[in-house]
């Protein structure tokens, strides 16, 4: 993922995917400077101008100083705010013809008018009442996070960390504000994702200043600090904390166990949700970057189930296994050979394989990130229902250095044979170099280096954990099946996504796919279900995303034959930033001829 956090973050910042209020900043980006057309230059600026204004979040993680302490508006007036704004930039793209354009202002502009065109169809939807809160928190979880990426070097790092605590209630009352309007309108989370989540939010409504998440960034002070100062930073700090945030905690863990448990639902799908349909509709279009149907995207999850279980019975055989495929998933999943026995020694693992892979990189890639990464585990408050392992993105401006994050709880629920993939996806070839190459982008605008892009950044995680195979990184044909396991586990969402929310399926139909096809751990899948039920829509991505990356190399390969070099191919992918799907095509579709064009060596 681009940003490991919960959804409820997900709505604190979706609002801030578009602009809404003037600012006379007007940042002059390397894009802005050289769009050949004046008035797409003009466009270009202005909503560089806005995103920095409007998303101190982004514009902090990339160095902007006075972003480091401001918070972003995540209220519902706010967001309704945003659509005559939105209209006024797509007024202005419309104006221009995209046929009087160069290749790369006429993609910025294609790129640009789908970025405003979700961020309108949005609106109306009322997301914030969904996204408020999933299985993995809610926004206190979500700041935590921010706190984790947040690192004080200065005085000046210190009061912007307090004018952000002095600004998060903020954030928790807009979200909650959000989780209420759920409640008066039936758009609701099912109880299963309620109380995971208050299994999260009443120990933090329970948290003392000494083991407070949000005060971490001042646990260690630099000595340039005098030591009076750092007790007067720390005691403003502490009080933020207590008098703002403690009580929206305590409020957040009664709401929802006082007033929203006892109405949610049994049932788990949108498709039982006023609106849930159309609302579903809208974020697997969104997730997959596609005009794909949940339909259709079922069909496509079954066709790849079956083509990899083939892949995977070949590999069971290659083992010596001689029994059928169900003991054999018993075996992996029971035989105490696949578990690391110590925290410690799942790390030291994972940080192996992490060192292993960056040893195959040159050979792939002609372009690599200056930002290294590092092996994390994640934070035990939070790791009983986060997922194995994730990527948190760091910034170069801050000293931050990008995190793959290991779930060392549950040693005997992470299968080592999955460890391969897992690393590969999260950290190199797969997010933090894709994510890393993105924010080091200053050759492309502004809004293209911070846009998520769900099915290109997880359909390249995802080809990320396939390149393994061209790196020899699979030693054992376990490890080789634990990576199919890892691709079937994709191909199961698809299934199970579009089942839940679309076709109206129970917590036992979702599983079977899981259970019967994958080498994934029982605890696993149940982290994973809960996962989809209260995220709908954003594990479509994965699977879509990579089917196109393949089909995009392998239409370059056909085309270039012995000229393909898949070092320039890697790089042009990735150098200019990740892309929606027919976007991408068009974009490779031109790599391609430019290929040919090339003298040849």
């Amino acid at each position: 993922m681009k940003l490991v956090i919960a959804v409820g973050a997900a709505a604190m910042l979706a609002t801030v995917a578009s602009p809404v209020a003037a600012s006379p900043l007007r940042v002059q980006t390397e894009a802005v400077r050289n769009a050949q057309n004046p008035a797409l230059a003009s466009v270009l600026a202005d909503y560089e101008a806005y995103l920095r204004a409007v998303d101190p979040i982004s514009a902090g993680m990339e160095g902007d100083r006075a972003a480091l302490s401001r918070m972003p508006d995540s209220s519902r007036a706010f967001e309704v705010a945003q659509e005559p704004v939105l209209k006024g930039f797509a007024d202005r793209l419309a104006a221009i013809d995209p046929a009087r354009l160069s290749d790369d202002d006429r993609l910025n502009h294609s790129f640009l008018t789908y970025v405003l065109r979700r961020a309108r169809a949005r609106i109306p939807l009322d997301t914030g009442r969904i996204d408020a809160f999933n299985s993995e928190g809610g926004p206190g979880q979500s700041l935590a996070y921010l706190s984790a990426v947040t690192r004080i070097a200065t005085v000046a790092d210190a009061e912007a960390w307090i004018a952000r605590l002095e600004a998060m209630p903020a954030i928790y009352a807009d979200q909650l504000a959000g989780a209420r309007r759920g409640l008066e309108t039936g758009l609701v989370q099912p109880r299963s994702i309620v109380e995971n989540a208050l299994s999260l939010i009443e120990p933090d409504a329970a948290l003392t200043l000494e083991a407070d998440p949000l005060l971490k960034p001042f646990a260690a002070l630099p000595a340039s600090i005098p030591a009076a100062q750092q007790a007067a930073l720390r005691e403003r700090a502490a009080r933020a904390v207590t008098d703002g945030i403690m009580p929206q905690r305590r409020e957040w863990a009664r709401f929802l166990r006082e007033d929203y448990l006892p109405r949610a639902p049994e049932t788990l799908g949108l498709v039982h949700r006023p609106g849930g349909r159309e609302l579903y509709g809208f974020l697997v279009r969104g997730f997959t970057t596609t005009e794909l149907t949940p339909d259709e995207v079922h069909a496509i999850g079954l066709e790849e189930v079956a083509r990899i279980r083939g892949r995977m019975d070949a590999e069971m055989q290659a083992a010596g296994w001689t029994g059928d495929f169900a003991s054999f998933l018993t075996f992996l999943r029971t035989d105490p050979q696949f578990y690391a026995t110590t925290r410690e020694g799942l790390l030291e693992k994972a940080s192996e394989m992490a060192k292993r892979a960056d040893d195959g990189l040159p050979a792939l890639f002609g372009t690599l990130p200056r930002l290294p990464y590092g092996v994390r585990p994640v934070p035990r408050e939070i790791e009983a229902n986060y997922t194995t392992g994730r990527y948190n993105p760091g910034s170069m401006e801050n000293g931050i250095a990008g995190g793959y994050m290991v779930n060392t709880s549950s040693l005997d629920q992470r299968g080592l044979y999955e460890l391969p993939a897992l690393t590969l996806h999260e950290g190199v070839p797969g997010h933090h170099l894709q994510i890393a190459l993105q924010q080091e982008a200053e050759d492309g605008p502004y809004f293209r280096r911070s846009v998520d892009v769900t099915a290109f950044v997880e359909g390249w995680g995802l080809y990320a954990e396939f390149l393994g195979e061209e790196m020899g990184f699979y030693r054992t044909p376990y490890e080789r099946f634990g990576r199919l396991s890892y691709e079937m586990w994709r191909a199961c969402r698809l299934v199970s996504d579009t089942g839940i929310h679309w076709l109206g399926w129970d917590i036992e139909q979702a599983r079977a796919c899981f259970r019967d096809n994958s080498a994934l751990a029982p605890l696993n899948i149940e982290t994973e279900l809960q996962r989809y039920i209260g995220w709908p829509g954003q594990a479509t991505a994965y699977k879509i995303g990579e089917i196109r990356l393949r089909g995009v190399r392998s239409r370059a390969e056909a085309e270039l034959g012995d000229r393909f070099d898949v070092r320039r191919f890697h790089d042009a992918l990735l150098v200019d930033g990740p892309l929606p799907m027919a976007l991408l095509d068009e974009r490779m579709d031109r790599w391609i001829a430019e290929e040919k064009a090339r003298p040849a060596n």
